[in-house]
């Protein structure tokens, strides 16, 4: 096989122009693992932020040596083209950008998907001065939002940043608020749910909640309002606040409490049947297009200021008609 190698990074994340040979990897004996996130803290110990597949490695510093047994996670995709394309930027600084993503916009490229994604957009803009720490598919992606939600998200310009921010939300200490509309009254108005969610053995793209095995989950939520009328079937505004961030976690808990977004093909409810409707909102209803779900609000501490900064985002149009509709005639 020919000779792989890995730059090696300072902890602040500038490269040293030192590499580390790959081939002991290959070697038996050894044990594999695939690690998504890491970074190099100097030419002989290594950052790795995300628990391996391997149990054996965990979250924390380690010897090159235990490095050198590492399979890397290298993505297919070679090049990513740059896309113009208008992105709502929020807030923007020489650290972080601020990104108010529209719902059917993913975040980054994928099977499928190479060239119309937020990814695409930032290249356009931003060309080289993104940060690297997720690898070249990644580029300045700290976190992910759903496809179908829209809303909030940080992206890093550069490696300290990143790692600043990974850290915040490995700590759960980021702070994020969601707006949802969901089918129904959730009991009891306010409170948390806490589960374990995993794959679906029946579908493994799609998450649901497990008694036995999975990551911890953990959704806030507080009812803002229920909408209700004799032509409007009984919906719920809820706020929620994630003290984690497991992937379609909002969605897969509303849907386990019986109480599902609305617009939700995946999780939600497969068809809709009411004995009476008012026609402007089954309108409404049937030009909703995705599921209603906004990451309305982002909070965290700046990675080179140390204050805690905070962002807002509007509604966007199709939530915001829908939910103007419920606010005059569902009361």
């Amino acid at each position: 096989m020919d000779k792989e190698y890995i730059e090696i990074y300072t902890k602040c994340g500038e490269p040293t122009g030192e590499k580390l040979l790959k081939s002991k990897i290959h070697k038996e004996g050894l044990f594999h693992a695939t690690v998504h996130v890491w970074m190099f803290c100097s030419k002989d110990k290594i950052l790795i932020q995300k628990r391996s597949k391997n149990k054996e490695i965990n979250p924390g510093v380690w010897d090159v040596s235990v490095a050198g047994h590492i399979r890397f996670n290298e993505n297919k995709i070679d090049h990513i083209k740059p896309k113009r394309m208008d992105i709502d930027i929020v807030h923007e600084d020489e650290e972080i950008i601020i990104v108010n993503k529209p719902s059917g916009l993913t975040v980054h490229p994928g099977a499928g998907n190479k060239e119309n994604t937020l990814v695409n957009g930032l290249l356009h803009l931003y060309k080289n001065n993104l940060s690297t720490l997720n690898g070249p598919v990644r580029p300045g992606i700290v976190h992910r939002i759903d496809k179908e939600t829209s809303g909030l998200l940080v992206v890093a310009k550069n490696n300290f940043s990143h790692a600043s921010l990974s850290k915040q939300f490995s700590d759960h200490s980021i702070e994020r608020k969601y707006l949802a509309l969901l089918w129904g009254v959730i009991r009891p108005l306010n409170g948390k749910i806490v589960t374990l969610l995993s794959r679906s053995k029946k579908n493994r793209k799609l998450m649901s909640v497990s008694e036995i095995s999975g990551k911890k989950a953990i959704t806030n939520y507080k009812t803002l309002k229920v909408f209700y009328n004799k032509e409007i079937p009984k919906i719920s505004l809820v706020e929620c606040i994630l003290e984690t961030g497991r992937t379609h976690q909002i969605r897969v808990h509303f849907s386990y409490k019986g109480n599902s977004l609305i617009g939700d093909k995946t999780y939600g409810r497969k068809k809709l049947q009411f004995k009476k409707i008012n026609k402007k909102f089954q309108k409404i209803l049937a030009d909703f297009d995705r599921q209603a779900l906004h990451a309305k609000s982002l909070g965290f501490f700046h990675p080179t200021k140390n204050t805690f900064v905070s962002f807002d985002s509007k509604l966007p149009q199709d939530f915001k008609k829908m939910l103007d509709f419920l606010e005059k005639f569902g009361n």
